[in-house]
């Protein structure tokens, strides 16, 4: 059996979309994730992955903060490493509109860019939300500060857009999608995941989840495309 990881990057789409309805003012609330897979035989190969996500409700206000490292090794080798944070700050103009701030760090050791860094303001709103499901959507702009692998830097406006959407089967389980592109003239950053949970005791839950990143401008022979696929154990707080 074998492992094969190309390489990956992290968007904090989990903290996008935040609804400030759902959380009762003046609490914090929080998850940590970890996932490890090992194999052994024909091949060895490991791969690790851990996050960190706290947020903090006080009035309009709703502050988000979120770290993670991801790692893969086949037969000695590393395939895989990344690491993120982001912070994040949402005000709501009603039960559906809001705006946001947010920035974010993101370091790719296999991926075309050593890190990104971007910054975005904006607007979101809520489109659907009832007992079952619920859907964001936000428009901002920004800018986007690269350094290459190759050397070099970038730096650039950006426009934003993203996407979220929730829906509950049971009291037990979740699917959530999520989905980013932010534009600029040097490049076009596009971030997805789809991620099923299920509930194993009051605060542990297990996630499937799949990530894809893709940058339509990288140095030669890096690969526009990324994957990660993970199950997590997910401690919620």
């Amino acid at each position: 059996m074998s492992l094969k990881i190309k390489g990956l990057a992290f968007l904090s789409i989990v903290a996008m979309g935040v609804s400030l309805s759902a959380v009762a003012q003046d609490e914090f609330t929080g998850k940590a994730t970890l996932g490890f897979l090992s194999t052994s035989g024909n091949s060895e190969s490991s791969s690790v992955n851990a996050g960190a996500e706290l947020a903090w409700v006080r009035d309009r206000w709703t502050y988000t903060v979120d770290a993670l490292a991801l790692g893969a090794e086949v037969e000695g080798e590393s395939t895989a490493e990344a690491y993120a944070a982001g912070a994040r700050a949402e005000w709501s103009i009603n039960d559906a509109s809001y705006l946001f701030g947010q920035a974010r760090w993101d370091k790719d050791k296999f991926s075309g860019y050593d890190q990104q860094t971007t910054q975005a303001v904006g607007y979101g709103r809520v489109l659907l939300s009832n007992a079952t499901m619920e859907w964001n959507a936000e428009l901002g702009a920004g800018a986007r500060q690269s350094d290459l692998r190759d050397g070099t830097s970038e730096s650039e406006t950006i426009l934003r857009a993203a996407t979220d959407y929730k829906y509950v089967f049971s009291e037990t389980s979740e699917f959530n999608a999520a989905f980013s592109v932010e534009s600029g003239e040097e490049n076009t950053a596009a971030q997805s995941l789809l991620a099923i949970k299920a509930r194993l005791f009051e605060d542990l839950a297990l996630v499937a989840s799949y990530r894809v990143r893709y940058n339509s401008d990288v140095p030669v022979g890096s690969e526009k495309r990324d994957t990660f696929t993970a199950i997590s154990l997910e401690y919620a707080f």
